[in-house]
């Protein structure tokens, strides 16, 4: 199939965005673009999910007790179950996980209890052991204002609200979902991602030679990915050629198909033709940032999306940031939420017509960055988008880094 890609990239020209005459696309501003991105898709089709599995998902439907929460009437604390008035003549045990028994407690009698256990009929009170003492087989205190049992669904009745739709479904809604007798969820599917690195000069491991790098696009997509409630099924390295990437791209199955590098329009830069020559619609291609200019979305006729990262690693992350994450997102069925500001602080250079897109301190205070490096950006936490009018002391939009 790699060849028919080739084939139309021989044929065709640019996009639609691209002016009569120019071989340059327009660009788009970096907040159209990021919404662009997450207005481009519909969740996924929902299915049945086993709570266990569900963690990360996101409901498409309200979950709602179906058990009541405790199940049954158990103990609040260790000690003795009584019934009627005292002194309690102690006849047994029930430990957690045991059955009460149907005969229930006789007025005048005990049964030594632990925290959990259910409570045999007639119970009246659990006196904690510290509140009571046994002699003679004889079980001798004072019931006080509380009564240590936990009645069947005081804490939860059947049909009570869990955890509404659009909730994404943490390891502690799991936990109250289970405990409420839920053993599965209607949630969107995760959306898969294949990451296919380019270029001749990137290794995927060891020590980079003469004009050698290492990959670094795998970890922070993988990272963008499980963030924004995405399936990573894996990355592999493309070499700058443009038969084995269209093969590449039409071999990779996942909703989402992430290409680093081969994103501008040197020699070795093949992925826009090929899109072009494969009949891609053009969502974004370009955006006025800096730094991060050359990235680019568009959807396959076959409705994979293809997002594109600039080959310099600072520049990919911002990408990845305003392309991938909000798509993703937008495929996994979260809802939209704007984006936090922070006050930043400090002198930058601005982009006329554009943004720029600095690392910022805990404190809102500009960091220096490379043009290349990702260490700033690391030591920071925070990436701030900031218009041509800013000012300092003015609030920006803030980008996490993962």
């Amino acid at each position: 199939m790699g060849e028919v890609l080739v084939a139309r990239r021989q044929q065709a020209g640019h996009g639609e965005d691209t002016p009569a005459g120019s071989t340059r696309p327009v660009q788009m501003s970096w907040s159209e673009a990021y919404a662009t991105a997450r207005g481009a898709a519909e969740p996924l089709p929902a299915g049945l999910t086993p709570v266990v599995a569900a963690t990360g998902l996101v409901l498409a439907a309200a979950v709602r007790c179906e058990r009541p929460v405790p199940a049954f009437d158990n103990a609040a604390m260790d000690g003795y179950v009584i019934a009627g008035d005292g002194p309690w003549t102690l006849r047994g045990r029930i430990l957690a996980g045991q059955s009460a028994g149907g005969a229930g407690l006789a007025p005048g009698t005990a049964l030594e209890i632990a925290t959990g256990a259910p409570l045999p009929a007639g119970a009246g009170a659990v006196l904690p052991y510290e509140d009571c003492r046994v002699v003679d087989g004889l079980v001798i205190g004072s019931v006080g204002t509380r009564r240590h049992i936990r009645r069947t669904g005081d804490a939860l009745a059947p049909g009570v609200l869990i955890a509404p739709a659009g909730r994404t479904v943490t390891a502690t809604v799991a936990a109250a979902a289970l405990q409420a007798g839920v053993e599965h969820v209607l949630a969107y599917r995760a959306p898969a991602v294949t990451m296919l690195v380019t270029g001749d000069e990137v290794i995927t491991d060891g020590t980079p030679g003469p004009g050698q790098v290492r990959d670094v696009f795998t970890g922070l997509v993988t990272a963008v990915t499980a963030r924004a409630g995405g399936s990573f099924a894996g990355s592999r390295r493309v070499p700058d050629d443009p038969a084995a990437l269209a093969v590449a791209l039409e071999s990779s199955a996942t909703e989402v198909v992430v290409v680093s590098g081969s994103s501008s329009a040197g020699a070795a830069d093949h992925l826009h033709d090929l899109l072009t020559g494969a009949r891609a619609t053009w969502l974004v291609r370009g955006v006025a940032c800096r730094p991060g200019h050359p990235q680019a979305l568009a959807v396959l006729p076959d409705g994979r999306f293809v997002v594109s990262l600039p080959g310099n690693p600072y520049a990919g992350l911002v990408a990845a940031l305003t392309l991938l994450e909000p798509l993703l997102g937008a495929l996994a069925g979260r809802p939209a939420t704007p984006l936090p500001t922070v006050t930043v602080t400090g002198r930058a250079t601005l982009m006329p017509g554009g943004v720029r897109i600095v690392p910022v301190g805990p404190s809102g205070e500009l960091a220096a960055a490379g043009p290349v490096g990702l260490h700033a950006a690391a030591a920071a936490g925070t990436l701030a988008v900031l218009p041509d009018d800013w000012a300092d002391g003015a609030p920006a939009i803030g980008l996490t880094v993962p």
